[in-house]
């Protein structure tokens, strides 16, 4: 089904993995460390990548950096690390999805496949257009008018979802659980932070919305602004 790489440096619980894995059609490579899981990540065809965050090396918050700054390789956490700091500071940190140990290797693989699933979604379509606003999902690249966007991966997950849903107000804790896929309350802020920062890009503001509009207490809406 897919190739995995499983970054865990818990000799059982990679085996484990990796037989449970394996009987249910993934390809699966593992690295014990968390440099190795770097190179490996970037060195082996690999469609996905399970990076536990209690390495003996490095970090797998940094791990998780130092893949996400070169490669857009979609990474499941799985770790023992069940705090909300912890969960978000992984999710804003480039995350796909955050699983907590202990969990069922069926679990595993349904994230896994959702992750996947999800991802192959945004890429089966072609440019989405609004406006002078061109998203081009193949290319993870976006564009005002003849001016190309910088942007982080992030903040074009978020202005994919709200053009693919363009003059629907969309509220917070969806976007959250899209965007971020953080099913729980409590981190709005992270989106009105993503939002500001995407308005300094497109070159308006909250006072002078162009295409990001706030409907207050509902949610946020991209519009037209020629329509």
């Amino acid at each position: 089904m897919a190739s995995i790489l499983l970054i865990e440096d818990d000799h059982r619980i990679r085996e484990a993995l990796a037989r449970a894995l394996a009987t249910r059609g993934h390809e699966v490579r593992s690295s014990a460390t968390g440099l190795a899981g770097v190179e490996d990540a970037l060195a082996e065809e690999v469609d996905l990548v399970v990076l536990d965050l209690g390495l003996p090396d490095v970090d797998g918050i940094d791990v998780l950096k130092m893949i996400r700054s070169v490669s857009p390789l979609p990474i499941v956490i799985a770790t023992a690390r069940d705090e909300e700091a912890e969960i978000v500071k992984a999710l804003d940190a480039g995350a796909d999805d955050y699983v907590v140990k202990p969990f069922s290797s069926d679990q595993l693989d349904a994230r896994i496949r959702a992750v996947l699933r999800r991802l192959g979604s945004d890429d089966d379509g072609g440019p989405v257009v609004v406006g002078q606003l061109t998203i081009d999902q193949r290319a993870r690249s976006a564009s005002l008018g003849d001016e190309s966007l910088e942007l982080s991966r992030r903040e074009f997950d978020l202005l994919l979802f709200l053009a693919q849903r363009a003059g629907t107000v969309i509220g917070k804790r969806e976007i959250l659980a899209e965007v971020w896929r953080q099913p729980y309350g409590g981190a709005d802020k992270t989106v009105d932070v993503h939002v500001s920062w995407l308005r300094r890009k497109l070159g308006e503001s909250a006072a002078e919305p162009v295409y990001l509009h706030t409907v207050r207490g509902v949610g946020i809406k991209l519009v037209d602004p020629d329509a």
